[in-house]
């Protein structure tokens, strides 16, 4: 267990911020990327791709190298978050959609949504005393559903309520709470389109594949309004900002500036649309771009707390969804995106839920800190809970998460729990359990539907890439992880895992 913490800076901190963080709880900024790898920012080791602004809140803050998500794609990790259940006991487990969604324009928006009874982060924070917002994809609940941001805790929304729409940064619309807003300039087009043969010019692309108005704009400029907003209209209050930026799922789309920013070396071929989502001239540009741009508005985010007097009592977290994705153009390999782990999203290997996660809570948090304790999604309602100061149900213990507080200060370098829970019931299906000291063993059933018999079993101290299966020599670990697994697993009817059930 590796806990490295400036123990001295803890107590750093301006009489002024001090004096504002007895006054009230501090602010909280969660920030969630899109299919953002693990090794895809600079903090965590990326070599190519600018992200300069998530280095600083490294720099300024705790790097958790151990932090996983709660799911292996976007709607159960996201309801995950949003609930503190991990994935065998979770409303949404899956990406499926709301009943009649399809890719037609004129379908029902919105995966399916989850239900007034799930008790949200959000619901938590206004019970607190704290205003809410949430910016970017939301995937749990379309127009007029008990699922819909508004009806799960959150005074404002805006953005994308639907996952399908997001497919595209040039939709033709999004949503400000319950109304639609028409983006100027934006036709709709299908989102996955496949061409034989390489376009004229990049030029050519654009005119196909391209909008007037880049919805990641209009929502950082929502939510900057918003903030600033907040800080003239209720000074007083704190508030909860919910960042869920679409950035940086495919399809490939970024501002041309950024995608001018890069080599054009880089890019010897085109990308034609074969492994889905849209046709690009500069697949491994484009890319790069995608994430430096969801970089320079987290900067704007930063910039803005600085410049209203609020950094000094705001925790920001950042974290991912999920690991990189295994379609569209991406090229992971280019980008050593995951590193020495194995796989990607879509699937319960390290490389498919381990997640670049920073925090940064000015004299909480010891800057330039990092801490190897594990930690995963579900942590943060009852972390939260006890940052808010809520007291409606003990924080510790909430859902299936534990509270972090310790790890934060620098008070712990592990927190005692039994284990962290997966499973995954699309595709091959999927379980997986981290459990033992440490964190040190990790067992997975990867093809559940073929091989529902086959557990395997790695020692993530001496292996993080999950090389070498020693199911064979730790029948006693094996027998271990599959009772956690045949325990923590809760049959679902709108997710239904006949594997298990």
């Amino acid at each position: 267990m590796v806990c490295v913490l400036l123990v001295s800076a803890v107590s750093v901190g301006s009489a002024d911020a001090q004096a504002q963080r007895q006054a009230r709880p501090p602010n909280v900024v969660f920030i969630m990327a899109d299919d953002l790898g693990y090794r895809e920012v600079g903090a965590f080791g990326q070599e190519k791709i600018r992200t300069p602004n998530i280095d600083r809140l490294a720099a300024e803050g705790l790097r958790l190298t151990r932090h996983y998500s709660g799911s292996a794609v976007c709607a159960p990790t996201r309801s995950i978050l949003m609930t503190g259940l991990h994935a065998g006991h979770a409303t949404i487990r899956g990406n499926k959609p709301t009943p009649g969604g399809t890719w037609d324009p004129e379908s029902p928006e919105g995966q399916w949504p989850i239900p007034d009874e799930d008790f949200t982060l959000a619901e938590m924070f206004k019970e607190a005393g704290y205003v809410t917002g949430a910016f970017g994809k939301w995937g749990l609940g379309g127009p007029g559903s008990t699922g819909h941001p508004n009806n799960q805790g959150f005074d404002h929304f805006y953005g994308y309520l639907c996952q399908r729409v997001a497919h595209n940064y040039y939709p033709t619309h999004l949503w400000r709470n319950h109304d639609v807003d028409v983006l100027d300039g934006n036709a709709y087009f299908p989102s996955h389109q496949r061409i034989t043969e390489p376009l004229a010019s990049e030029a050519a692309y654009d005119e196909r594949y391209r909008g007037q108005t880049y919805a990641p704009t209009e929502i950082a400029a929502e939510m900057l309004g918003w903030v600033r907003a907040q800080h003239e209209e209720h000074p007083d209050q704190p508030f909860f900002l919910y960042y869920p930026t679409v950035i940086p799922h495919v399809a490939l789309q970024a501002p041309k500036e950024f995608v001018d920013s890069y080599p054009d070396g880089w890019d010897t071929e085109h990308y034609l649309g074969n492994r889905g989502y849209l046709p690009n001239a500069t697949p491994r540009a484009t890319y790069a771009a995608m994430i430096t741009y969801m970089d320079s508005n987290i900067g704007r985010l930063l910039d803005l707390l600085d410049e209203l007097g609020l950094a000094d009592n705001t925790l920001v977290v950042f974290t991912s969804d999920n690991g990189t994705t295994y379609v569209s153009g991406v090229d992971r390999d280019f980008f050593d995106s995951l590193g020495e782990l194995r796989g990607h999203k879509g699937n319960l290997w390290e490389g498919g839920i381990r997640m670049p996660t920073v925090v940064r809570w000015p004299g909480v948090v010891a800057p330039g800190s990092e801490s190897a304790t594990p930690s995963y999604h579900p942590d943060w309602m009852a972390t939260l809970a006890g940052v808010a100061g809520w007291n409606a149900r003990p924080p510790v213990g909430m859902g299936d998460g534990i509270d972090l507080r310790p790890v934060l200060r620098g008070e712990a370098d592990t927190i005692e729990r039994d284990f962290m829970y997966w499973e995954f019931p699309e595709g091959q299906g999927q379980q997986a359990v981290i459990f033992g000291e440490g964190g040190r063993w990790k067992a997975i059933r990867p093809r559940l539907k073929k091989n529902p018999d086959v557990l395997e079993l790695y020692d993530l101290r001496a292996d993080p890439g999950e090389q070498h299966n020693v199911a064979a020599d730790h029948p006693d670990l094996v027998a271990r992880a599959a009772r956690i697994m045949r325990e923590q697993h809760t049959p679902s009817r709108l997710f239904p895992f006949k594997a298990l059930d």
